[in-house]
């Protein structure tokens, strides 16, 4: 089976995170480690992009993005850079029949001509063939920086509404951002010990909850996430308000839960967790 999680593996977790946004650091150390070459690392952090992929969707995350060629990464040893375009295009050939399968729709952001012809025709195909998919969409960010981002779209808004130059606002840009597609991310994570976002969603993560975590990404599994989303259901997110508002807002909210409430825990447990 494709989510071979039974409902009673997963813990009931309260408050699911719509969209989960990862920087999957730590391959080449995982391989170091382990006295191999760093690209056995990258290898095995494709295994790691499938099983959060499941995961994510088994929970009842509906959108998971992945940091997965930085365009700083062009300034690594040119033999790692070669080994890691070669893998984007080699698991986008072997990937792309099991998202379709497991109903998981593929999104490329990113300026990824510069990885050749041949990668881009690649990337129109898998995106189309998993187009209808919705039980999650899975975004790779590729050759893409958070700055960058910015820029072109505002290069975008500007070509297309120069009658008002000077007089855009923050929705007026947000259509045009690479992702739009996607809401902001409410969990980013990042592994490997790091604690910085290193040109990420640079935008789109101005409120999200962030969780670091020292666990090298191959070694991310469905336990660290679910921690990852424990950690993330502790926090109170008030996106500018008060405790003493969110308060009142729970407070006035209450008979439609105490509604909800007459529903069994099975069919709660279903909902949270889709398909």
């Amino acid at each position: 089976m494709l989510f071979a999680s039974s409902t009673r593996d997963i813990p009931a977790l309260r408050r699911v995170p719509e969209h989960v946004a990862v920087i999957m650091d730590g391959n080449g150390r995982w391989a170091k480690k382990r006295f191999m070459p760093r690209v056995a690392g990258h290898h095995q952090g494709v295994e790691a992009v499938r099983g959060i992929t499941r995961d994510c969707a088994a929970r009842g995350v509906r959108f998971l993005t992945l940091f997965t060629f930085s365009s700083e990464n062009w300034r690594r040893p040119p033999d790692e850079v070669a080994v890691l375009r070669q893998l984007l295009h080699r698991a986008l050939e072997d990937e792309v029949e099991w998202l379709h399968s497991a109903r998981v729709r593929l999104k490329i952001i990113g300026d990824i001509t510069a990885f050749g012809a041949d990668t881009v025709e690649l990337v129109k195909r898998v995106e189309a063939k998993t187009a209808g998919n919705e039980r999650l969409v899975l975004t790779l960010a590729v050759n893409y920086g958070g700055r960058w981002d910015i820029i072109q779209a505002m290069n975008r808004l500007a070509v297309a509404h120069p009658e008002r130059a000077g007089q855009f606002t923050e929705a007026d840009l947000a259509p045009f951002l690479a992702g739009s597609y996607a809401p902001e991310p409410d969990l980013f994570i990042r592994t490997g010990g790091e604690q910085r976002i290193s040109n990420f969603l640079l935008w789109q993560l101005a409120y999200s909850e962030m969780y670091f975590t020292n666990t090298l990404w191959p070694d991310f599994n469905a336990t660290e996430l679910d921690a990852a989303i424990t950690a993330y259901q502790t926090r109170e997110r008030r996106f500018g308000r008060t405790s003493e508002q969110l308060s009142e807002e729970k407070r006035k909210a209450l008979p439609a839960e105490g509604a909800l409430a007459q529903h069994s825990s099975r069919d709660a447990l279903v909902r949270s967790v889709p398909g």
